[in-house]
């Protein structure tokens, strides 16, 4: 798959999960999709190609930033959904907000 193939699928996925959140009765505002502009994140992050988006997860109304039960069930939904999925909350510098789709060996 080419580059822009591969954001084809990742805007498809990515909007799956974010109605998947939804029907789980879960809120989520979206972080940062794209970063063309090289700040923010780790050097050669997926977000400088599109293909990383940070999800702000919120449940009863609380903003959730620590591990919980929701985020494992979100990271292990993302996971399956394709062979390319990574979850930031599997990260040696854990991230859980972080949804990517792999590109040459990086998330």
């Amino acid at each position: 798959m080419t580059l822009r193939e591969t954001q084809s699928v990742f805007a498809l996925l990515i909007a799956k999960l974010m109605v998947w959140i939804n029907e789980q009765g879960w809120e989520i505002t979206v972080g940062d999709f794209n970063r063309p502009d090289g700040k923010g994140h780790m050097q050669n992050s997926n977000h400088y190609i599109r293909l990383a988006a940070d999800l702000n997860l919120f449940v009863d109304g609380e903003y959730i930033t620590t591990d919980s039960i929701q985020w494992q069930r979100i990271g292990a939904w993302w996971e399956a959904m394709h062979p390319l999925c990574r979850w930031g909350g599997r990260f040696t510098q854990v991230d859980l907000n972080h949804f990517a789709l792999e590109w040459n060996g990086r998330s």
